[in-house]
């Protein structure tokens, strides 16, 4: 997982999504994918997109986000469809980008939001979307990249807040449509994987180990780092199986930050309790600047809120359940990112991505009779996770 900076932005971005710039931009994803070696996308039930569109329906999309340059094949639906996309996107995305990069971004129709913060434009901007424009808006509703192909992390509650916002004032209905994109190798990504590994244990300061089961190696590397942050975190490793003992460090981080910044109702998600942290974090500097102690102290604490993500999006089962050569590949590529500090893992062999878009999901436009953000949230999520589930088995059965 990447490190962002984390404060109060210092603008906001507004799309400024221009059609004929959209189609002109394709042959520059189609590059960026060609050099991931993501060498096929297959969509599958675009007409679900389609007829909503054609509807005159305010259209929000929501769909996992396991890999780094899925939106690119998120939008190879845009391009069938002659149709662009709204994204918003988290404002570090822009912060990192030079005014070029940010330039193209807008005219692509991405738009930036803060996730640590109230985002009155933001949301305000989605919003007039899903009422008045004629293009769909995508929302990642689980806000990281997290590498679990297979599962889906719990959406947050955002993308529901502002579908309900909408759809009690347009004139038009909204609807929220589940996209699941999953990724397949076409050829065998573990010779990669292998190299990596030697990486990862010399940085453990070990030496290579290629006569033990990968399986192994990757869970001997991943408990080593966990016990170094134990150690550091707790002062000494804990007892208990790598699931149980990635919980308890992550309620260990979170609550001792929920205490100290005097945070009584912590969210329903650790995300939302991660968000809600760094807002405290943030908001110390209103009252003007930090002394150069406390500025010391802050970071800390936001470097033991990117630990808290860290551990937030390590399943720990997630590759002794299912050993398949993608988890194999996506837990060792968490860790490359994570202890080798690169920015994007190494790209390990050619994959085919399907794009699969469930049915439709009228958004409530009833105040008084609809469901909360947070289970609409839910639904939806398992909804993006059935479809998973299908084409996972649909692949065995090839």
């Amino acid at each position: 997982m990447n490190s962002q900076p984390y404060q109060t932005p210092p603008r906001f971005w507004a799309p400024k999504l221009t059609p004929w710039f959209c189609r002109c931009f394709r042959h520059m994803r189609d590059r960026d994918l060609s050099r991931n070696q993501i060498v096929e996308v297959e969509l599958r039930n675009v007409d679900h997109l389609a007829r909503a569109i054609d509807n005159s329906h305010g259209v929000l999309i929501t769909p996992n986000h396991s890999f780094h340059f899925d939106s690119y094949c998120l939008l190879r639906a845009s391009d069938q469809l002659t149709t662009p996309f709204y994204i918003m996107t988290a404002w570090q995305v822009f912060g990192i980008s030079t005014p070029w990069q940010q330039w193209v971004m807008q005219k692509n129709g991405c738009f930036s939001v803060n996730r640590e913060g109230v985002d009155t434009e933001s949301f305000k901007t989605a919003v007039d979307i899903l009422q008045n424009r004629p293009h769909p808006l995508v929302i990642f509703p689980e806000g990281d990249i997290y590498h679990t192909n297979d599962h889906v992390t719990p959406f947050r509650e955002g993308a529901a807040a502002i579908a309900m916002a909408a759809a009690r004032k347009a004139q038009r209905p909204v609807s929220a449509i589940p996209v699941a994109l999953r990724a397949k190798y076409l050829d065998d990504p573990i010779p990669s994987v292998l190299k990596t590994l030697d990486a990862l244990e010399r940085r453990l300061l070990w030496t290579p180990n290629p006569d033990l089961p990968t399986v192994e190696r990757i869970l001997r590397i991943a408990s080593a780092a966990l016990a170094l942050k134990e150690c550091e975190v707790l002062g000494s490793v804990q007892s208990g199986n790598l699931p149980q003992r990635i919980h308890s460090l992550l309620e260990e981080v979170l609550m001792r930050h929920e205490k100290k910044y005097e945070i009584k109702n912590p969210g329903r998600l650790p995300s939302d309790r991660i968000a809600e942290i760094r807002r405290r974090i943030i908001g110390m500097q209103k009252n003007g600047p930090l002394s150069f102690n406390d500025q010391l102290r802050a970071q800390r604490d936001m470097d033991d809120m990117f630990l808290a993500t860290q551990l937030y999006s390590y399943r720990g089962d997630y590759l002794v359940a299912d050993p398949t050569p993608e988890r194999i590949a996506e837990t060792v590529d968490k860790l490359e990112e994570d202890l080798l500090k690169v920015t994007y893992p190494t790209v390990r062999a050619p994959r085919k991505v399907i794009v699969e878009f469930g049915p439709p999901n009228l958004v409530p436009s009833d105040k008084a009779n609809s469901p909360s953000p947070a289970d609409l949230s839910s639904k939806w999520q398992q909804q993006v996770q059935e479809i998973l589930n299908r084409l996972a088995q649909s692949t065995l059965n090839t």
